[in-house]
């Protein structure tokens, strides 16, 4: 009989039946699991099986192809420290949404477990939002790496140079320099200062950073499997273009500039 345990992060928990509860976690060193959890809907196991609450779980079953019982400990709950503040809170809803989209079942993912941690203990902090969100970016970007799709920031894709870059190409996600954007710059999604390009007020690199992210998470994500981009973290772009009203910050196409030497894709 397959057993073992290991720290979690609750990622979501749905209804099974008249008591139990099917939770998704995303586990230190077994990648994203699921279980069954009886009494999961009880008063005693709902505020433990919130997402992002960091759990120690043990998890058995007859064959390891089943999906096997899990008992849930408490370890730190950080949903509570989040609950109060709508943007944290979605951002969490995001964070969550995007690893159940993005990982495989059972496979295993240390560093992602690392990052989402850290980042979730961010948004229980008393950090400054636009602080938080620019690391929520880079949370993002190494999601998409370990996805399959690395973004390429530090040198230019047309000319390889490593200063000036303002730009990233929406279809291959490498970093452009203005004088190899030409007039394609409208057409081409914005580098943000803290990821390399040019500095700017970080709530206007935060928005330009968000859409960045949505871009290829949308696309190489959730699109390569035909699904439109997860409802959280589309609210989540929503709601910091509410929060940070830059109305200097023009809209970013994301069409692919074809004309851009190919993106030197295969340079």
């Amino acid at each position: 009989m397959p057993e073992w345990t290991d720290n979690a992060i609750i990622i979501s928990s749905r209804p099974f039946g008249e008591d139990a509860a099917v939770v998704q976690v995303l586990t230190e060193h077994h990648g994203r699991h699921a279980g069954l959890v009886r009494g999961g809907q009880s008063r005693t196991h709902r505020p433990i099986l919130q997402p992002g609450n960091e759990v120690s779980i043990s998890w058995r079953a007859r064959l390891d192809e089943h999906l096997g019982s899990m008992a849930v400990e408490m370890v730190s709950a950080n949903a509570a420290r989040i609950l109060d503040d709508r943007l944290r809170l979605t951002a969490l809803s995001s964070l969550c949404a995007l690893i159940q989209g993005a990982l495989a079942e059972r496979e295993p993912a240390d560093t992602v477990y690392d990052a989402s941690l850290a980042m979730i203990h961010l948004l229980a902090s008393d950090t400054e939002s636009a602080l938080w969100l620019a690391a929520y970016i880079r949370w993002e970007i190494g999601l998409l790496s370990v996805a399959g799709f690395g973004l390429k920031l530090d040198r230019c894709i047309v000319s390889g140079v490593t200063h000036d870059l303002e730009y990233v190409s929406p279809r291959s996600g490498g970093a452009v320099t203005a004088m190899a954007a030409g007039d394609h710059a409208p057409r081409l999604l914005v580098l943000p200062g803290f990821l390399g390009g040019p500095r700017k007020p970080l709530e206007e690199d935060v928005i330009n950073g968000i859409r960045m992210t949505g871009h290829f998470i949308g696309r190489q994500i959730f699109g390569i499997h035909h699904l439109p981009m997860a409802e959280a973290r589309q609210r989540l772009e929503d709601l910091v273009m509410t929060e940070f009203p830059l109305e200097h910050i023009g809209r970013n196409e994301t069409q692919t500039a074809g004309h851009l030497a190919e993106d030197k894709e295969h340079g």
